[in-house]
C-alpha cells in the first residue's frame, strides 16, 4: 500500500486583517467619479448654446412651458467653464441638487478613505414628496412672467 502524501507546505503570504485597502475601500467612489466626469467633459467641449448640438426638450416641445432640467446642460457647461451667475441663471434647480451631490460624493470618498462604514442617507417617503413638489413648484414658478429670471 501507498502511504498518504505529506501536504505540500504552504509559502505565507500577505496577512490578511479583514479589512480592505484602501486602494479597494476608494475604487467605487472614484468609479463613480469617471463616470460623472466623462459625460461632463464632453458637456463642457461641446457648447449646448450652439443649436443643433443637443436634442430639443420634449417636455418644452410638447407644452412651451420649461421643465425642471431645461437648462441643464447650459448649466453644467457654465459651470465648467467657472460661470456660477450664468449657471444659477440657467438652472437653479441644478446647482442645487449638483451641490447636494457633490457633498454626498465628498462624505462618501472621506468615509471610504478612512475606512469608516459608508452610512448612506436613508431617504423615504416623505424625502421623494418633497423633491417632487420642489421640482413641480420649480417648473411652475419659472414658467409664471414673475418668474421669468429662473428660465434659462
Amino acid at each position: 500500500m501507498n502511504a498518504p502524501a505529506a501536504p505540500t507546505p504552504r509559502r505565507p503570504g500577505p496577512r490578511r486583517t479583514g479589512r480592505p485597502s484602501a486602494a479597494r475601500r476608494l475604487a467605487a467612489p472614484l468609479a463613480a467619479l469617471v463616470a460623472v466626469a466623462l459625460p461632463t467633459l464632453y458637456v463642457a467641449a461641446v457648447d449646448p448654446n450652439a443649436p443643433g448640438r443637443y436634442p430639443v426638450c420634449p417636455f418644452l416641445q410638447a407644452t412651451g412651458w420649461w421643465c425642471p432640467g431645461c437648462g441643464g446642460l447650459r448649466c453644467v457647461h457654465a459651470l465648467t467653464h467657472g460661470h456660477l451667475t450664468e449657471a444659477l441663471h440657467d438652472n437653479l434647480l441644478a446647482v442645487l441638487a449638483l451641490s447636494a451631490a457633490a457633498l454626498l460624493w465628498l462624505r462618501w470618498t472621506a468615509a471610504a478613505a478612512t475606512g469608516r462604514p459608508v452610512r448612506a442617507p436613508a431617504p423615504t417617503r416623505r424625502h421623494a414628496v418633497l423633491l417632487i413638489a420642489a421640482a413641480a413648484a420649480f417648473t411652475v414658478v419659472r414658467n409664471l412672467p414673475t418668474g421669468a429670471s429662473l428660465a434659462p
